[in-house]
């Protein structure tokens, strides 16, 4: 079953979470995806998506708390109802700079992860533009990969480093638990939302993605823009465009 989620992130600057759990129902979605800023208040989160009849198959968590404290990394995923478990970035001090502390860093992801697995959890990781640099023929997405793990890839993200979608999608398959449906402005446009767009809007080839999305049988699409001026704009405009497909 096809899942089209939202990922709450987009409305942090749109609080309080309440409303936008009901902006989102009334709008028609039926799934979020968490991060991290949310979960202090957990019994308050699952009661909001319970009474919008959300749910949260996904979920965003720092490498911070699913190294320092798996418990409760596991229990906000149990009390959330989160399958998939996704570390989503790290500080730049705490990234490779070369090969071998790339290398390094993957298995440190590696293990801190491990627990969440064993527990019965996908988990993941979330990338952005930084970790497709190029370290002599790998990247550090390869050596993420290489060390176990598997990926939410970020489509937006994908072609801000310059890279096709649709090539990047053939590289990692097998390897994709989710992706996050993201698209980018003509140049030029939506400078007031650092040149994202609404999805639909941009100059994401969305037909080629989809044919190598359903080639590959991923069927979980995490809807975001990272800095919309307009959240319930953004997330209507959105769903339909991703239903339309």
């Amino acid at each position: 079953m096809t899942i089209i989620a939202y990922q709450l992130y987009c409305s942090r600057n749109f609080p309080p979470v309440e409303d936008t759990l009901s902006m989102l129902a009334q709008a028609g979605y039926k799934a979020v995806e968490g991060y991290g800023g949310l979960y202090g208040d957990l019994d308050g989160l699952k009661a909001g998506l319970d009474k919008n009849g959300l749910t949260m198959p996904s979920g965003h968590f720092g490498l911070d708390m699913v190294e320092g404290d798996p418990s409760r990394t596991l229990e906000v995923a149990r009390t959330l109802g989160v399958q998939k478990v996704i570390v989503p970035w790290v500080a730049p001090e705490l990234r490779g700079t070369d090969l071998e502390s790339w290398r390094a860093f993957a298995q440190r992801l590696a293990s801190a992860l491990k627990p969440i697995r064993d527990a019965g959890h996908a988990v993941g990781w979330h990338n952005h533009d930084w970790d497709f640099a190029d370290l002599g023929g790998t990247t550090p997405m390869d050596l993420i990969v290489e060390a176990g793990l598997n990926l939410e890839l970020d489509l937006g993200w994908v072609k801000r480093a310059g890279l096709d979608p649709v090539d990047t999608l053939r590289r990692f398959k097998g390897k994709v638990v989710a992706v996050h449906v993201k698209d980018i402005a003509p140049q030029g446009q939506n400078a007031q939302e650092d040149g994202w767009a609404d999805v639909g809007t941009g100059i994401q080839d969305w037909a080629a993605i989809k044919k190598e999305l359903d080639a590959q049988g991923i069927d979980h699409f995490v809807i975001e823009h990272d800095n919309p001026s307009d959240h319930a704009r953004f997330a209507r405009r959105s769903l339909e465009a991703v239903q339309a497909w």
